[in-house]
């Protein structure tokens, strides 16, 4: 395991194309935001905005995270409640697509008619479109980015062991792999795992918290909550190789663990998967690839859901935009979500997320390729599948595989609040909002287990409305002031697992990474910690700049 890592890391120096040797000592700036996510793209140019010089550091080479990474047809929740920056976004998403050369594969008119679209296509009102190509949202956070004069490093790794540097409860400067140093007199946390985060010491939660923790009934366990998609075996189905026979073994991916008891915590998180772009457009598709260790077995609940419920929404979730093209998302009792892969993954090392990672493309990879081709599929959805094929013209780099997993919950902070679904429910007053959210209480399935009646069932996928939008406080964006005073963290930032699954949409990050920047600037200009800002002047410059709560 030595050997391997050491290579790994080797593999990461070459990618940032400078040895350790040729690194500048330090790397100075106003603000280091850390996490080329819509969040971390968002809060650098705003920061710059407000006269900071600004320096963005990237794990990833792509930016925009899974808004530039698959996720094109935005979970908006209620659009009404998104303003400021993050507005802006899908402003520029609208003027794109009002160039008619925007339009290769349909025209407009043809793509903003199909049905169930509505205004998400286009909002001529407020010239706001929120269903997207994923080249065109990159393109649109890379020329959003070169207007400002933030500095960019891309392929730029924490040194997650040893390179934070802290005095007190102040970090003083963070070095990356490649040997660079960064420091800055407010850092930004916008990754999905919360790297620079734990890095700082700075408490955080994996899993779920029992209900008792926060006073809550939908975090935890929920056995037969099922209250919202259709995610689960709604019909027996045996766990078993040869079916109803304990003793030939479980098929892959069903865990033999109890489940727990209903408002338990436990460690685990809610799956993952690519939000994989698919054309039906015969001049721009690629076949769905066979994996590497294909093994057809891994699919067999799928063919056996398939066939005992006689289900016929399998492409429910192939959710149009742009250019007759996808946003593919899991659906149904066995999708593309990788149900239980992902329980080591927020603490893991970058070598061992990358196994992590792979493992989630070879497993969505082969669900595609068995729906396509394996003879035991219902021969309806083998023939509608065979129209449909992975990109030429998305993820060029990658053989139109998107480069960002989505990674729906990793380390949430427990920071100065802890957003939780009393806040999102609106059973109590948030205070200090920075922003809001509005989406469903949404996790999907954390495990796939065995029944007492000897069926396979899934757990945790649960859907709550939240009667509204709801603030988001500035507390759940800071750590504890005990823990470190010049950070904020907008994306794993602080909420119970129930609250992030509303909370966790790519506009809501955008919103969060924007007030993350202004109050960065505001504890600069005031010479004050993140925690004792004034959140009045606070409260001023956020709706002066367009900020909705």
């Amino acid at each position: 395991m030595r050997r391997a890592t050491t290579v790994f890391l080797c593999g990461l120096l070459l990618a940032t194309g400078c040895e350790h040797f040729s690194a500048p000592k330090v790397c100075d700036a106003d603000v280091v935001v850390y996490g080329g996510t819509s969040a971390g793209v968002v809060a650098a140019i705003q920061a710059a905005r407000l006269g900071k010089s600004v320096i963005l550091v990237s794990p990833d080479k792509h930016l925009g995270g899974l808004s530039a990474g698959g996720l094109g047809w935005t979970d908006s929740g209620k659009a009404d409640s998104i303003g400021g920056m993050s507005r802006e976004f899908y402003q520029r998403i609208y003027a794109y697509y009002s160039n008619p050369g925007a339009w290769r594969q349909e025209s407009m008119e043809d793509f903003r008619h199909i049905k169930g679209q509505g205004t998400k296509a286009r909002n001529d009102q407020d010239q706001t479109q929120w269903l997207f190509e994923p080249h065109v949202a990159e393109q649109v956070f890379e020329a959003w980015l070169r207007e400002s004069k933030v500095v960019l490093y891309r392929s730029t790794w924490l040194d997650r062991t040893s390179g934070l540097v802290k005095q007190g409860a102040q970090i003083q400067r963070i070095r990356t792999l490649d040997g660079r140093c960064f420091s800055a007199k407010v850092f930004i946390d916008a990754t999905y795992e919360g790297d620079l985060m734990a890095a700082a010491g700075v408490r955080y939660h994996v899993g779920r918290e029992a209900n008792a923790v926060y006073q809550e009934t939908h975090n935890g366990v929920q056995l037969d909550a099922y209250t919202h998609h259709p995610h689960y075996f709604k019909a027996n189905v045996s766990p078993y190789r040869t079916p109803g026979d304990p003793a030939s073994g479980l098929l892959p991916n069903v865990s033999a663990e109890p489940p727990g008891k209903t408002g338990e915590g436990d460690h685990r998180v809610q799956a993952y998967c690519f939000r994989v772009c698919m054309t039906c457009d015969p001049h721009n598709r690629i076949p769905f690839p066979k994996p590497e260790g294909y093994d057809p077995l891994t699919y067999e609940l799928m063919v056996r859901e398939l066939v005992a419920s006689g289900r016929k929404d399998f492409f429910e979730k192939f959710d149009l935009i742009p250019n007759k093209k996808t946003d593919t998302n899991n659906h149904g009792a066995f999708s593309s979500d990788y149900i239980g892969a992902n329980y080591d993954y927020a603490d893991a090392s970058y070598e061992q997320r990358q196994a992590i990672i792979r493992a989630h493309e070879n497993y969505q990879k082969g669900l595609l390729y068995f729906a396509a081709t394996d003879p035991r599929m219902p021969a309806y959805i083998r023939e509608k599948i065979a129209q449909w094929g992975l990109p030429k013209d998305e993820f060029v780099d990658n053989g139109g595989w998107p480069h960002q997993l989505y990674i729906r919950e990793a380390r949430r902070m427990v920071g100065a609040y802890v957003m939780t679904e009393n806040d999102v429910l609106h059973k109590r007053e948030v205070p200090q909002p920075i922003g809001m959210g509005s989406y469903t209480l949404d996790s999907h399935n954390v495990q796939r287990y065995i029944t007492a009646q000897g069926w396979v069932q899934n757990e945790g996928d649960i859907g709550v409305p939240t009667k509204g939008p709801y603030r988001i406080a500035y507390g759940a964006i800071t750590p504890a002031a005990k823990e470190c005073t010049n950070l904020l963290v907008p994306v794993a930032m602080s909420s119970s697992h129930i609250a992030y699954g509303s909370i966790r949409m790519e506009p809501v990050f955008m919103i969060l990474g924007q007030s993350a920047a202004v109050a960065a600037a505001q504890a600069i200009d005031a010479k004050q910690t993140v925690q004792s800002i004034d959140y009045p002047t606070l409260d001023a410059t956020l709706k002066k700049l367009g900020q909705r709560y």
